[in-house]
C-alpha cells in the first residue's frame, strides 16, 4: 500500500513518489532535525562508532537536545548530514529518528499545507 492516510490530516502521501523528488525533505532551508538518546544508540550502532564519537561527528547540542548537523550547500541551502546524494535518500534510513519517520504527518503542516505542497510532491 503506498498510499498513506492519517486520522486529523486532510492530505494522503503517496510513499512511491518519495523516488521522483530527490530529497526535498532532507534539503532546503536550515532546521533542526531533533534526535532522542535511544536514536542516537541505534544510529552510531547501525554506524559502528562509539556514542561520544557519534555526538562529536554527526550532531549539534541546542540546550539540553541535540540536532543531526546539516551541510551548507549554498547560501541558503542546506541538507543532513545523512543525505545521500547519489542515491537521494537517507543513508541511515531503518535508523532515523522519529521526526523523519513520520514526516509529512506533522502538526505544523495541519495548517501550513500549501508549505508542505511546494516541498513534497508525494502529496495528495
Amino acid at each position: 500500500m503506498s498510499i498513506i492516510k492519517k486520522k486529523g490530516f486532510d492530505f494522503a502521501f503517496d510513499e512511491l513518489k518519495c523516488r521522483e523528488c530527490e530529497g526535498k525533505c532532507c534539503t532546503g532551508e536550515s532546521g533542526f532535525i531533533w534526535i532522542t538518546p535511544k536514536e542516537m544508540t541505534d544510529i552510531a550502532n547501525f554506524l559502528e562508532i562509539e556514542i561520544e564519537e557519534f555526538k562529536k561527528d554527526y550532531l549539534i547540542k541546542i540546550g539540553y537536545r541535540y540536532s543531526i548537523k546539516e551541510r551548507k550547500i549554498t547560501q541558503d541551502n542546506y541538507e543532513c548530514i545523512f543525505f545521500d546524494k547519489k542515491i537521494f535518500g537517507c543513508s541511515i534510513y531503518p535508523f532515523r529518528p522519529t521526526q523523519c519517520k513520520t514526516y509529512p504527518f506533522w502538526d505544523y503542516f495541519k495548517t501550513h499545507k500549501d508549505e508542505l505542497i511546494k516541498e513534497c510532491p508525494a502529496i495528495l
